[in-house]
């Protein structure tokens, strides 16, 4: 059909477009020289009136036939980086004509925050070879990146025409908070009153579940259970029973009302990376750590499966990298009404229900700077807690202020330390065992 002649002039039409300074004055050239031949008689002038024409416009077929057949991919490695951490990107680029490519000049995008756009020159590439390059990216601020698409500029060797190229493929970076390497200090957080030692204990001297289940390939035949095997006919043992988890829930206020400024050594920054630095601290000490936030956004959520505490690590480290302020400019919207809750944000009903109806454990609280409504609210969620420990960003009021919230949540029962800038996380964590005994013994 006509339409689709024309659709299919379009990119050559547009491939002609190219065509470098060079590779017009080529055309006009030979164009200028035929005419003059052919007034003047000189067939000979003619032929290179012919050549310099032709030389452009085979320049310009020649790359409008290779543009789709040279292909490029792009690795990261590794995708996922914590802040200040590098990644190397790679970049092939294969060349599937049966001619040899042009030079090419390659160009990917990328998000300022991670530096200059890379630009890499490339020589002509062999049929059906291949180029490869790389180069770093880092960034100080966490959060998720995509790098691309990629843009790709294609020469002939006489410099005649330039065809631009840009893949729709794009690849995302995920930089993670800083994580700080915390000191082992003696927490709680078991149920019925059963801490670290008592875990530990169990671990060891663990009692053996009455119910047998199938006999699994690799299992020591030692615990063959022959009474249940002789009962069904198949072969059974005796399951192991697997010690309760010490429990652990980190709260990690978004408020924007409660933090100050902005940037990596921002308040809200430093919470986020305090935060990250306990969930990674206690899942390394067997702890089942979950993320909660103060609009009741809960990770993992609660009908979400799991297969073991590395994804579950991962979620909470996704989810914390991408974490901004809540919308809410009020006090903390705690798990404490659930109902006023769940009419504002209905999406987060199971969060809600599941945060209010589970044993929370120990409970870690990131704090910006709390109000009365908040220590109000804080104060009923302790009583849920078998501790807490409150973190609560510190120089952003004024110090008596500060003092007064520090005091009121030592009274309500939580272990309060101030989270000062500059002061390592680390050294405020090492404090907390202190005071979270003098909080214990308060109540």
């Amino acid at each position: 059909m006509p339409g689709g002649d024309g659709d299919r002039r379009g990119p050559l039409r547009a491939a002609f477009g190219g065509l470098t300074t060079r590779g017009r004055s080529f055309l006009a050239a030979g164009a200028a020289a035929s005419v003059c031949a052919y007034l003047l008689g000189q067939p000979d002038l003619l032929r290179v009136g012919a050549l310099l024409a032709a030389l452009p416009v085979v320049c310009v077929l020649v790359l409008y036939l290779t543009r789709n057949r040279v292909s490029a991919s792009r690795r990261l490695s590794p995708a996922r980086v914590p802040a200040g951490g590098e990644s190397r990107v790679h970049l092939r680029v294969d060349n599937w004509f049966r001619l040899p490519s042009g030079q090419l000049m390659l160009q990917d995008r990328v998000p300022y925050v991670l530096g200059p756009r890379p630009r890499f020159v490339l020589d002509r590439i062999e049929p059906g070879g291949q180029r490869e390059v790389s180069y770093r990216v880092r960034s100080d601020q966490r959060g998720r990146y995509p790098l691309g698409p990629l843009e790709l500029r294609l020469a002939d060797p006489f410099g005649m025409v330039e065809l631009h190229r840009s893949f729709d493929a794009y690849d995302v970076m995920t930089v993670l908070p800083h994580i700080e390497q915390l000191p082992a200090v003696r927490l709680g957080g078991a149920s019925g009153g059963q801490g670290e030692s008592g875990q530990r204990s169990m671990a060891v001297t663990g009692e053996e579940d009455i119910i047998p289940r199938d006999y699994r390939y690799g299992d020591d035949l030692r615990r063959v259970h022959w009474r249940s095997t002789a009962h069904r006919g198949t072969l059974m043992v005796r399951r192991e029973e697997q010690p309760p988890r010490a429990q652990c829930t980190v709260l990690l206020d978004t408020r924007r009302t409660g933090y100050a400024g902005s940037g990596p050594q921002a308040p809200f920054e430093r919470a986020v990376s305090g935060a990250a630095s306990v969930i990674s601290h206690l899942a390394e000490r067997g702890y089942q750590v979950r993320l909660v936030t103060d609009t009741g956004h809960l990770v993992p959520a609660p009908d979400q499966h799991v297969a073991d505490s590395a994804e579950t690590m991962g979620l909470m480290m996704d989810a914390l990298a991408v974490l901004d302020h809540s919308p809410l400019p009020g006090p903390l919207d705690l798990v404490t009404d659930t109902r006023a809750v769940s009419a504002a944000t209905s999406d987060l009903d199971g969060a809600l229900a599941a945060l209010a109806g589970t044993e929370t454990g120990l409970l870690i609280a990131f704090l910006g700077a709390p109000d009365a409504a908040a220590i109000a609210q804080l104060a009923r969620l302790r009583q849920r807690a078998s501790e807490g420990i409150a973190f609560v960003a510190a120089g952003q009021l004024d110090p008596a202020v500060e003092a007064g919230a520090l005091g009121r949540l030592r009274e309500n029962g939580w272990a309060a330390l101030p989270l000062h800038p500059g002061v390592p996380l680390a050294q405020v964590w090492q404090q907390a065992d202190g005071e979270r005994a003098g909080a214990y013994r308060g109540l």
